[in-house]
Order: structure tokens, then C-alpha cells, then sequence
């Protein structure tokens, strides 16, 4: 049986030249196609985006009847084919949650909003995918605690707040300190790392942090694997290799598998040269996830 990724195609919207290439989504999917099966996402209900985000945004969302603040802070253009894509991606996190809920391991070729807060997007993220699968399978009794592993060079600001001061969700973001988001929300745990950080010592790093998210003992982990950490990446100043990025992945699988905790992987953010070498890292990420053996470094 092949391993299962979820993918919708509507994911790559053209967004003219912006930093933000949705064409990741669908070269990452391309490239994994011969060796998986790729299933394609519901939309969610108006209700499971209220599990997580206010009436308000919800409906601005589901019209794409931003207003020029909202735009703004979104860093998007924004309409109604954006607003599917979006909203598209909400359900497809939540789809890999079903997934490793049922195998140990979901993968989502897409997804990694966590920059989207309970009344506003931002930074690209106009939903948070995360907190609505997180709180759509709490609300089911599928799970009773999850943690959230937040890999991306940037701090998951939207993720911390929607779950500020929830005790069954451990938030757990390790991110370069002087970058977006300037202004820094509370994670259960916090780790920031400088500019030109290496791969033996962010490796250390996560390996000593991972524990605490083990110790909350969650019932699932939503991994945001940004792979803007790599040391090409445009927006990012960490000097992780590719092999160092996918010694990333491992030590999050490992850590997961040794503790029994399924995971599902969201891919989140990715601004390398182009967008087809963005796309080899989020594949390097999904490949080791789904067993297919060693991914090949440059």
C-alpha cells in the first residue's frame, strides 16, 4: 500500500512573482507522485473555521472581502480563488491529522499557516490549518492533548496566540530571534536561535527541546517543517545545510516514533533561489516522513 500524501491542486495560485510561489505545493506533490497516493482534501465548514478563528474574519475569508488593513497585514493579494486555496489547506492538515491518527504518520503537501491569528491573517497565513485540526479532532474526542513542533525559521505567532493559556496544547517554536514577526508571541516553549546558525548547533538544540514536548505527552504532533532554515533560503538567515535540514526532519520523526506520538507534516514556509528548489526540500521532508528511503542532499 503506498504511503498517502494530501494535495489539492487548487493550492498553486499564481500570486505574480511574490515571494510566496504556491507552486511548491504542486512540484513537492509531482515529484512524490510516482511513489504515493495523493488524496485530495474536503473544504471545511464555516463551524470548524469558527473553532478556531472569530465570525468576523471567517466570513471576510469565505467572501475574500478583505479591506486594505487586512491586506496589508496578510502581505497577499486576495481573492476567491486565494480564499479556496486557503481554506482548502485547513482541510487537508486536518486530513493528515486523520492520517496519523490512523498509521502513525500524516502528510500534508501543503498547509503550515501559523502565522494566522484567531481574528487576522498575516505573513502569507490567512488560516491557521494547525489550530483548526487541532481543535476540530479535540472537539470530536479524538484527542485530548496535541503539541505542536514549529520548525520554520519563523516564529509560529498565530499558533501561540490562538493557544495561549490552553492546557491541552503545548506549543513548541524554535525560530531565528531578529526576523518576522517582530513582535514575538508566547509558545509553551520558545527557542530562539542567531543569524548563522549551523547545523551541529541547532541539531544540539532541538534534540535537548525536543523532550518537553514528549514529556506533555500529547496524542498527536502537528510538525510545521518549514524548510526555510536551509542556508539559501531568501527570507531566513540560518546557515542550515540540506543535509542539516532533513537531520531536522529525522531527529522530529525519531523523537515521535520512539514515544509512540503520531505525527502529521504540514509544510509551512520555503523562499529558496526558485521555487523548484524549495520543493526538493519539502520533498526530502515528506519522502523520509513516508518511509520512501534516503532523500539525496545536495
Amino acid at each position: 500500500m503506498k504511503p498517502r500524501v494530501v494535495f489539492s491542486p487548487k493550492y498553486a495560485v499564481d500570486y505574480s512573482g511574490h515571494n510566496f510561489a504556491a507552486r511548491k505545493f504542486a512540484l513537492t506533490a509531482q515529484a512524490l507522485a510516482p511513489f504515493v497516493e495523493l488524496i485530495g482534501p474536503s473544504e471545511p465548514s464555516r463551524d470548524d473555521l469558527l473553532l478556531a478563528h472569530d465570525a468576523v474574519w471567517v466570513d471576510k475569508v469565505l467572501t475574500a472581502s478583505l479591506n486594505a488593513a487586512d491586506l496589508k497585514r496578510l502581505e497577499l493579494p486576495f481573492s476567491a480563488e486565494i480564499s479556496l486555496a486557503h481554506r482548502l489547506s485547513v482541510g487537508g492538515t486536518i486530513l493528515a491529522a486523520r492520517h496519523a491518527l490512523e498509521a502513525g504518520v500524516g502528510l500534508h503537501s501543503g498547509g503550515g499557516g501559523h502565522h494566522a491569528f484567531r481574528d487576522h491573517g498575516e505573513g502569507y497565513c490567512a488560516l491557521n490549518d494547525i489550530a483548526v485540526a487541532i481543535l476540530k479532532l479535540r472537539a470530536e474526542k479524538k484527542i485530548g492533548r496535541a503539541a505542536v513542533i514549529d520548525l520554520d525559521v519563523h516564529q509560529g505567532n498565530g499558533t501561540a496566540s490562538i493557544f495561549a493559556g490552553d492546557p491541552d496544547v503545548f506549543t513548541f517554536s524554535m525560530h531565528q530571534a531578529d526576523i518576522y514577526p517582530d513582535k514575538k508571541e508566547k509558545s509553551s516553549l520558545d527557542v530562539e536561535l542567531s543569524a548563522g546558525t549551523t547545523d551541529p548547533e541547532y541539531y544540539d538544540l532541538l534534540r535537548r527541546h525536543l523532550r518537553p514536548v514528549m514529556d506533555f505527552k500529547p496524542d498527536l504532533v502537528i510538525y510545521q517543517s518549514g524548510v526555510d532554515v536551509w542556508e539559501h533560503d531568501k527570507l531566513g538567515g540560518f546557515k542550515l545545510t540540506e543535509r542539516g535540514v532533513l537531520d531536522r526532519d529525522n531527529a522530529v520523526l525519531e523523537t515521535c516514533r520512539l514515544h509512540g506520538v503520531p505525527v502529521a507534516v504540514t509544510l509551512g514556509g520555503g523562499y529558496g533561489p526558485t521555487p523548484e528548489d524549495t520543493a526538493r526540500l519539502h520533498t526530502n521532508t515528506l519522502r523520509l516522513f513516508a518511509g520512501l528511503g534516503p532523500a539525496k542532499p545536495r
